[in-house]
């Protein structure tokens, strides 16, 4: 799990399953590589000296190798605005998705939309930007954005069980700065997957169950699992399925394989993409051991037990 040829993950590892300090010089050294050696070091090789990716007319186009996928791998990864290629990409980032209603959409819409809202916030919370208005304002956008079921979904009165990332930037935001208000949205969100036990809408939905990365706006079980637990929802009993699946999933040298990339679709929405296919975007080999799905995996496992 301690890989050198990969400093993100090495350095996750360090401080997110082994609780080691930021002072640490293992922990600093690992920090330090993060841009120059690895994942990150391909995507920023790769990023124009405008600070944008592939193109300038467009943040999230092509689907997704473009500025906003690649932004949302960085910051997973570890990167902060102290990289002044990603501040300068963040600045871009920020200057072109803002929208007057307070949130974050494509290029060229007026409106905001849940799905880039949540997943910019997210990312620009930890990239370092957590006081900035425009974090701010899209916080309190969400907030609004919330259905009476206590999901997300963009366009629909009720939230369905694929807009994850509006409690995902609650999630990245400081619990300090927690309101009333976010604490009850958080709680009507969490309760919202817990019902559903992270996979009961509809028909089962066969890329719920393999595991991904990068998840872009895709919903998996791994991707509930890492969401509920961060939130502290890992000794909830609802969670037992999603769990039970998770560590059968396990290899027998204790890692996990990379089910699939995306787009990982079925039905109507699969025959929509044919039409027009994106570009897969991987760090890794499908049906290989994975360092990022094996991170997360146990990374939630390992909040699940310390609950318990």
């Amino acid at each position: 799990m301690i890989n050198g040829k990969q400093p993100a993950i090495k350095y996750l590892a360090l401080t997110e399953l082994l609780g080691r300090a930021a002072s640490d010089p293992v922990v600093e050294s690992a920090r330090e590589s993060i841009p120059n050696v690895g994942w990150c070091a391909k995507i920023l090789r790769e990023q124009k000296p405008g600070g944008w990716w592939v193109s300038e007319q467009s943040l999230s186009r092509p689907k997704y190798t473009a500025t906003y996928w690649m932004l949302l791998m960085l910051a997973d990864l570890g990167l902060t605005r102290a990289e002044p290629r990603v501040e300068k990409a963040c600045q871009l980032w920020i200057e072109r998705s803002s929208k007057n209603d307070g949130g974050f959409g494509y290029d060229r819409a007026r409106t905001s939309e849940m799905c880039i809202t949540g997943s910019t916030a997210r990312a620009l919370i930890r990239f370092g930007y957590v006081d900035h208005p425009r974090v701010k304002s899209a916080i309190e956008w969400l907030l609004r954005d919330q259905k009476e079921n206590g999901g997300w979904r963009c366009g629909w009165r009720n939230g369905i069980i694929d807009g994850w990332e509006a409690l995902s930037a609650f999630e990245a935001y400081p619990r300090q700065k927690w309101s009333r208000r976010i604490k009850r949205a958080v709680e009507d969100g969490a309760e919202f997957y817990l019902s559903r036990e992270l996979h009961k809408e509809g028909k089962p939905y066969g890329p719920w169950y393999r595991f991904h990365y990068p998840t872009h706006y895709y919903y998996d079980i791994l991707v509930g699992l890492d969401l509920l637990t961060a939130l502290g929802y890992g000794t909830d009993r609802r969670l037992c399925y999603a769990l039970t699946l998770l560590k059968n999933k396990r290899r027998s040298d204790g890692r996990w394989n990379l089910d699939a990339v995306h787009p990982d679709l079925e039905g109507k929405i699969a025959e929509l993409y044919a039409m027009n296919p994106p570009i897969p975007y991987t760090l890794e080999d499908v049906g290989r051991p994975s360092l990022m799905i094996t991170l997360r995996a146990l990374r939630v496992l390992g909040r699940a037990e310390s609950e318990s």
